[in-house]
């Protein structure tokens, strides 16, 4: 199989497909879009003209960085594509780094994905020098102006 890699061109309508393969919520599109142009990087995969696979990273490019999102399609998982978009998503966040200094590159791995993230030199947390990854979602209301 050969697959080409795109970058910065991922669209609402695959990156929305992609969440949905992986069993995540969908979200509004408005949603999509925006928080798409505020991404630092972003891959999308094809194989014959359908993108596969996707990769996000969100931060401020010098410091910390997250990959956010990274999903293969289930019927084109175990071929490599997604320690191919690794490493591109390392690469790129070398290249954007001050000379002389280090970047943080975190993620949440998804249950049962630990060791695949392992294998491309994370390291799980809590462990002995950092503590747990936390996160808290927020609601959002509509301002009505009163």
């Amino acid at each position: 199989m050969e697959f080409e890699m795109q970058e910065n061109v991922l669209t609402v309508k695959d990156y929305q497909k992609l969440r949905t393969s992986a069993g995540w919520s969908e979200l509004p599109e408005q949603q999509i879009e925006t928080a798409l142009k505020n991404s630092l990087f972003t891959i999308a995969v094809k194989y014959q003209e359908q993108v596969v696979a996707m990769g996000r990273l969100v931060g401020d490019g010098c410091y910390i960085c997250y990959i956010q999102d990274l999903v293969v399609l289930p019927e084109y998982q175990g071929k490599g594509i997604g320690k191919y978009m690794i490493e591109r998503l390392v690469s790129y966040v070398r290249e954007q780094g001050i000379p002389d200094t280090n970047i943080t590159l975190g993620l949440f791995a998804a249950i049962g994905k630990e060791g695949f993230y392992q294998k491309q030199g994370f390291h799980i947390r809590p462990n002995d020098h950092r503590g747990a990854g936390m996160e808290i979602i927020l609601p959002v209301h509509q301002d009505t102006g009163a």
